[in-house]
């Protein structure tokens, strides 16, 4: 369920970034859910494992560094989706802007989609009953 529900949120960020940016083609839906998927399955598997790598970078930077490792994971997802195109540096940029604050929003955001929201809720109340 929260595989599913990760990769609509997904789909809809990118389908929000396509529709935002004038340099950010989708061919079709097939192509915006097939970007979702890979997107999701790198942000799982390879991204913390480049945020561990990249972490005395990130401090020296003041975690500068891992906006690029966001970058990237645009950069692999348009490589390997045909139908989901990032046309210039820049785009690229305010795409991973949009992501990322997309992103923020959801995390202040109470829903299935957050991995931790259960917990978060349940530690919130359980303070809330000792005060």
């Amino acid at each position: 369920m929260r595989l599913g529900i990760s990769w609509l949120t997904n789909a809809l960020v990118l389908a929000l970034v396509a529709g935002v940016l004038h340099g950010v083609d989708v061919a079709n839906a097939v192509d915006l859910l097939a970007a979702a998927a890979v997107f999701g399955v790198l942000n799982t598997l390879l991204k913390p494992v480049l945020r561990f790598v990249t972490l005395p970078l990130a401090i020296l930077t003041l975690g500068i560094a891992w906006f690029f490792v966001s970058l990237l994971m645009l950069v692999i997802t348009k490589a390997i989706v045909g139908g989901f195109d990032i046309h210039g540096f820049w785009t690229l940029v305010a795409a991973t802007l949009i992501v990322w604050a997309a992103n923020v929003a959801l995390d202040f955001t109470p829903g299935p989609w957050q991995l931790t929201g259960r917990r978060r809720r349940l530690r919130r109340r359980r303070r809330h009953e000792l005060t």
